[in-house]
């Protein structure tokens, strides 16, 4: 194509003003989106208080409409919602940032009505939503509104968060509600806390079915995702004023033997200058057998080097190691000896590695450390170990041998050949003949197969077990 045909903004602007306008004219004849873009920048010529018009006309039509949204159309709502927040954000906020607060807001109201006419089961949506609360976070410092009011427009916002679109909301809006709006925050969770229920005037109720006299409803459901959202509204704003008491006066006694809280708690105290208490705190959990989650095992680490116990934080670490093969904590491990020391200390942890029980586990460890050279010799010293099922781990191991180590890749690739067809696993043949086919491209490069079989008795070998899966053949070109 012509550097003059190219498509772009300098070549376009040769045809002037008057044809690009009947070129737009043209184009947007039948694209309603396309229509209300050229409306809202029209808008911006005049004024940003007519650019919020057009803006909350679009989100009226949006929550006035009762269709059914399903997957096919969920792409072209994201893109209209997408467009009405990029024009509150770059062009109303710019120019007023009040009237830009009041719109998102506005925008924000329409997650209930859209969630209860859409399936967005991969977040598609929610995703909008919960950038457009970071983007009242911004608004919101920018236009400097009566945080007591604030406060109270996010009480009113997380009481009907149904979606999860509120899940960040005080967080981001944490700066603007300063001391005085964190705190009448604060206070409406707490007595809401000490209302008695009444589950017919809850938000965002969850109907299960319909009854002769209309909607029927979890109230069970409704109770706990009531009890949740203010408990962890409290959580938010315990770590927005920097208070650790107050979170973990939200979490039970049960809750506190939990790894994951215990540590979220230890985090907190090691923040307040309570190394002491974290590790209170951190030494409530009883394991019982279960392995430890890694963000436990951090906070602990966390707290005996907050203590200056170094030597007892290394040993935990080599231990937390041996249990779980994270190369985390190993190259923390590493990190900490002396120069040297390192070296022999990681020779070690591969020798451990190559003798550790699960193989796969093992092959997931030296191939992402990498140590490529130790697992080509884990593969030809345990191939009668490998699980051909774990093709999620054996395909990119594969991958990452063949340049090097092409006998330890063809063993890998062999494993999963070998499962596909023993267990006729018909729809897996396409994946296993194209494995076939590198095991062949591969053999050219193998010099000495030593006590494996070569690729043309491997090949034999299947046929007299497999003769049958012509599928499998036809598309390895057999």
């Amino acid at each position: 194509m012509s550097p003059k045909t190219t498509l772009n903004a300098k070549n376009l602007e040769v045809l002037g003003a008057e044809r690009l306008a009947e070129l737009l004219i043209e184009i947007s004849t039948g694209s309603a989106a396309t229509k209300r873009r050229l409306r809202i920048e029209l808008a911006g010529k005049q004024s940003s208080a007519e650019v919020a018009r057009e803006v909350t006309k679009r989100l009226s039509s949006i929550e006035r409409s009762r269709s059914m949204i399903n997957w096919r159309r969920v792409k072209a709502l994201k893109s209209d919602l997408e467009t009405q927040r990029h024009v509150i954000v770059d062009t109303i906020a710019s120019s007023d940032p009040n009237e830009a607060l009041e719109v998102m807001w506005r925008f924000m109201n329409l997650a209930r009505s859209i969630f209860e006419r859409c399936d967005d089961g991969n977040g598609t949506i929610v995703d909008v939503f919960q950038q457009a609360c970071v983007d009242l976070g911004t608004m919101a410092s920018a236009a400097k509104p009566d945080p007591r009011l604030l406060g109270e427009q996010t009480f009113r916002a997380l009481q009907d968060n149904g979606h999860g679109q509120y899940d960040r909301l005080i967080e981001n809006l944490s700066p603007a509600l300063g001391v005085e709006g964190l705190d009448r925050l604060k206070a409406l969770f707490d007595d809401w806390a000490r209302t008695p229920v009444d589950t017919r005037a809850e938000a965002g109720r969850v109907v299960i079915g319909w009854g002769s006299s209309g909607p029927v409803y979890d109230d069970e459901f409704n109770l706990r995702h009531r009890d949740r959202t203010i408990r962890s509204a409290l959580e938010q704003i315990a770590d927005a004023q920097g208070d650790a008491d107050a979170f973990i006066a939200q979490q039970s006694e049960q809750a506190r033997s939990a790894p994951m809280i215990a540590a979220e708690i230890a985090q907190r105290l090691l923040k307040a200058d309570r190394a002491g208490e974290a590790l209170d705190a951190i030494n409530r959990v009883e394991m019982k057998g279960r392995p430890s989650p890694f963000e436990w095992e951090e906070a602990r680490l966390d707290v005996l080097e907050a203590l200056g116990r170094r030597d007892e934080a290394q040993a935990f670490r080599w231990q937390c190691f041996e249990q779980s093969l994270n190369e985390r904590h190993l190259r923390a491990f590493l990190k900490r000896l002396p120069d040297f020391d390192d070296l022999e200390a990681e020779e070690n942890a591969f020798d451990y590695v190559s003798r550790f029980q699960d193989v796969h586990q093992a092959l997931a460890f030296l191939v992402s450390w990498p140590a490529l050279d130790k697992a080509a010799k884990l593969v030809r010293a345990r191939a009668g170990e490998l699980d051909g099922d774990h093709h999620e781990l054996l395909t990119p191991a594969s991958e990452h041998l063949q340049e090097k180590y092409p006998l330890a890749a063809t063993i890998v690739l062999r494993a999963m050949i070998d499962f596909t067809l023993d267990r006729a696993k018909s729809s897996r043949h396409r994946y296993a003949a194209r494995h076939l086919i590198e095991c062949e491209r591969l053999s050219m490069k193998i010099s000495d197969f030593d006590t494996f079989a070569s690729h043309p008795v491997y090949v034999a070998h299947l046929r007299g077990k497999h003769a049958k899966k012509t599928g499998f053949w036809t598309a390895a070109g057999q």
